[in-house]
């Protein structure tokens, strides 16, 4: 399997690229096209769909590796959600972060203005996804997995992670086997990815532990989405495995979040239960019981003041919320780079205050972690400062703001110049990591009906669900829930399939 996967000729090219491209459509592995394909006055009633960019073969991925990040997600849902119950080091990270990030500053105040009133609403829901990619320092040391990022909020892909999973096994057994180095059915290993219904039981579990109804209503989730959304199929499945469920039935809505105090309100009265009204049926109103967010996770979801006014008006109400803007906050940056900067005497691991010291997770956590440092005026932080700024050292570095989605982390040489443009009080904002070197791999990418061959890096995600109670500090629910793997060609240094860069692909244990 050294040389997988082989060479194929220009004739398997088309055949394979008329072979997936069917295949996707058929089965919903599909985006809305963007505007560099299809523009909007061709399509202005949104009809069309594209296949999303996506691997021919599913690419090698070391099997320790694999079972490692699959082993450690459960002890990941439960170190954020002892987090997000720890309003304290939140208030710290916030204040770390300090004023040069309006973005949390203005999340957090949303939070303080709750805390104040009250929460009515003290369980919460996290569907998380762990990215990795394999580390391996030269060749022939065994290969690790460490962690790019733990992601709170809109963990996306896992509608059409399983999606390609399927297609590839598809392949495997139709078409593979008839190239001109064939790979045989059974020999490779694909393992199986329930991520689509791995999440939907995450909600749906969410959906029973707020109870039943407390008005004359029936109950609802909500699907809190962008308008003009392009990775709509992905969340489609979602919700169509979410309405599968027959006990209880659980109706599914979607609301952009610009139109969040357009169509729900708030029950006066202790309770303050969130009511949805369906601007399509009029005749109807449901009690929200869920809100889960694939929007609000940055500063172009809030363009003005009734924005944060919507998000404040969610965060108060007895709706479960996936998630929390402690959740949110959790997952920022800041908060990983506190988790993973190594252990000094002086800085000793915050690992034990979540996790029991005489636990395993501990250590299989911190296994997964990266050197990550603060630019603050710690003594980690200045030590990060001199090597964020060297034009040498700084090669072998990312910059990391607090922000989620693909195109906002700076690379390598482009660091020093950065940091020479933004005050320096602006700094602390943002994390330094040090750059994960992965295996040389290649593959072929399907992108817009085009074929690009060459050397990939491969992103493994590793979804969980995780349901607790800030009040009683207790787990109700906590699941692994599926797997993402993203691959983009070696040249790019963004990942994000959505943002265009990347592509899906599935795994291949080897």
């Amino acid at each position: 399997m050294s040389n997988y996967p082989s060479e194929i000729t220009p004739r398997e090219g088309e055949r394979l690229t008329e072979v997936i491209k069917d295949w996707a459509l058929a089965h919903g592995l599909t985006v809305r096209p963007p505007p560099a394909v299809i523009t909007a006055e061709a399509d202005p009633v949104g009809i069309l769909a594209t296949p999303v960019p996506v691997t021919l073969f599913p690419s090698p991925f070391p099997r320790a590796c694999f079972d490692q990040a699959i082993k450690v997600q459960k002890a990941y849902n439960e170190l954020y959600a002892s987090i997000s119950q720890d309003e304290a080091f939140l208030t710290q990270i916030v204040k770390e972060i300090g004023d040069s990030d309006d973005f949390i500053t203005e999340l957090w105040k949303v939070h303080l203005r709750v805390k104040e009133e009250g929460y009515v609403q003290h369980k919460s829901l996290g569907l998380f996804r762990s990215d990795y990619m394999i580390h391996q320092d030269e060749t022939g040391s065994a290969p690790q997995i460490k962690q790019v990022e733990f992601n709170t909020i809109a963990s996306s892909f896992g509608g059409l992670s399983s999606q390609t999973s399927l297609l590839h096994e598809y392949l495997s057994s139709t078409e593979y086997q008839l190239l001109e180095n064939p790979i045989q059915r059974g020999v490779l290993q694909l393992p199986e990815n329930k991520s689509t219904v791995g999440l939907a039981a995450g909600i749906r579990q969410a959906f029973i532990e707020y109870g039943p109804p407390s008005t004359s209503y029936q109950k609802c989730a909500i699907f809190l989405v962008q308008g003009g959304e392009r990775n709509i199929f992905d969340q489609r499945h979602l919700e169509y495995e979410l309405q599968k469920s027959q006990e209880p039935h659980i109706p599914v809505f979607r609301l952009p979040f610009a139109e969040i105090l357009q169509h729900t309100t708030i029950v006066e009265g202790p309770g303050r239960q969130l009511l949805y009204h369906p601007p399509q049926l009029p005749s109807h109103t449901f009690e929200v019981a869920v809100i889960y967010m694939r929007s609000g996770y940055g500063p172009s979801d809030y363009p003005d003041q009734s924005a944060w006014e919507a998000r404040y008006h969610l965060e108060r109400s007895a709706a479960i919320k996936c998630p929390t803007v402690l959740t949110q906050v959790a997952g920022t940056k800041k908060v990983q780079q506190v988790l993973a900067t190594p252990e000094t005497s002086s800085n000793p691991s915050i690992l034990p205050r979540y996790i029991s010291k005489d636990s395993a997770s501990i250590s299989n956590l911190a296994d997964t972690f990266t050197n990550i440092y603060p630019l603050d005026e710690t003594e980690a932080g200045l030590r990060a400062r001199k090597i964020a700024v060297d034009p040498e050292l700084c090669k072998s570095y990312v910059l990391k703001p607090q922000r989620e989605g693909g195109g906002n982390n700076i690379y390598r040489s482009s660091i020093p110049p950065f940091l020479k443009s933004i005050p320096e009080s602006h700094w602390p904002s943002y994390i330094l990591m040090e750059l994960i070197t992965p295996p040389p791999v290649k593959n072929t990418i399907l992108r817009n009906g085009k074929l690009e061959h060459g050397g990939v890096i491969c992103e493994l995600g590793i979804y969980g669900t995780c349901i607790w109670d800030q009040q009683s500090k207790t787990i109700l629910h906590n699941e692994q829930a599926g797997y993402l793997l993203r691959t983009k060609g070696d040249q790019s240094e963004e990942g994000g399939v959505a943002a265009g860069f990347g592509c899906m692909d599935s795994v291949s244990l080897v």
